[in-house]
């Protein structure tokens, strides 16, 4: 073998090494964040006495709330513009996160919750339409949750009311975490708002 065939091999194995190299080297492996625990409930709530079961539709929302990517806006930047994390992620979709918190909290409060697999005739519908879940940055140290929501109750298919709920609650620190706490705090708030709300209404 020649010494430029010497040569030329070590090249190209040198050089497949290095491309090897930076194939594998990554970043840090992402951190995964859901709502926490759910604290135990003090009592049942009103909205039991005129809803002892109703049924709850997973919540819906726009495209972007049906990844596991963490968003925030630099309101103090750029507020029409959303910004990824990059090393932060859900455990779920954030509608699927707010579905699950929302159910959980509703069957706390004394409601029997099915599904819409699980509906029975005149049991009443109640349907979850998030506009908003975010992280909004007022100052590089300073961001709070922001979650709004539209809900829908129908009975036998009909329209008995609906409102939208909205809620803001400071996040703890700066970064994905506090948002990831202070999303979940706000998603409890809406939740107590729609039970409050279910109090109103007139049974069946």
């Amino acid at each position: 073998m020649t010494d430029t065939m010497t040569k030329f091999r070590f090249l190209t194995i040198a050089t497949a090494a290095l491309l090897a190299g930076c194939a594998s080297s990554k970043g840090p492996a992402p951190t995964s964040f859901d709502f926490g625990p759910v604290a135990a409930p003090v009592a049942a709530t009103p909205a039991a006495a005129s809803f002892p079961a109703l049924v709850v539709a997973d919540v819906t929302g726009p495209a972007m709330l049906d990844t596991d990517r963490m968003y925030y806006r630099l309101v103090y930047a750029n507020a029409q513009q959303s910004l990824p994390y990059a090393y932060n992620r859900w455990a779920a979709t954030p509608l699927q996160l707010l579905s699950q918190r929302v159910k959980a909290r509703i069957a706390q409060g004394g409601v029997k919750v099915l599904s819409t697999t699980d509906a029975t005739g005149g049991v009443p519908l109640l349907r979850l339409e998030m506009d908003e879940f975010s992280q909004n940055f007022a100052s590089a140290k300073e961001s709070s949750a922001n979650i709004s929501l539209r809900a829908s109750l129908f009975r036998d298919h009909k329209l008995v009311d609906q409102r939208t709920f909205t809620h803001s609650a400071p996040a703890p620190s700066a970064d994905a975490a506090g948002g990831a706490s202070a999303l979940a705090a706000a998603s409890d708030a809406i939740t107590a708002g729609l039970l409050a709300w279910l109090a109103t209404l007139p049974p069946r």
